[in-house]
């Protein structure tokens, strides 16, 4: 008796690997670690978090004004020369 044969995957088949096995462990250690250190630590260190997520966010805001007025002004200087 044979056995039946089985075709390959066809296309609609997508692997989801995007990592080898030793970076999968990593990422199982480091998961378990941070699940360890426990909410206690994070919640000290929240409000620090907090503030340097607002002076990020207002860096973030200058450099995109900066960055418009860059913007504007070579716009304008390309429209001077025509």
């Amino acid at each position: 008796p044979e056995k039946p044969r089985r075709d390959p995957p066809g296309p609609a088949m997508v692997s989801l690997l995007c990592c080898g096995p030793k970076m999968a462990a990593c990422g199982l250690v480091l998961s378990a670690w941070g699940v360890v250190m426990g909410p206690e630590r994070l919640y000290g260190l929240f409000e620090q978090v907090s503030y340097n997520c607002f002076i990020a966010a207002g860096l973030y805001a200058l450099l995109g004004g900066f960055s418009l007025c860059q913007g504007r002004l070579h716009r304008r200087k390309e429209y001077m020369v025509r």
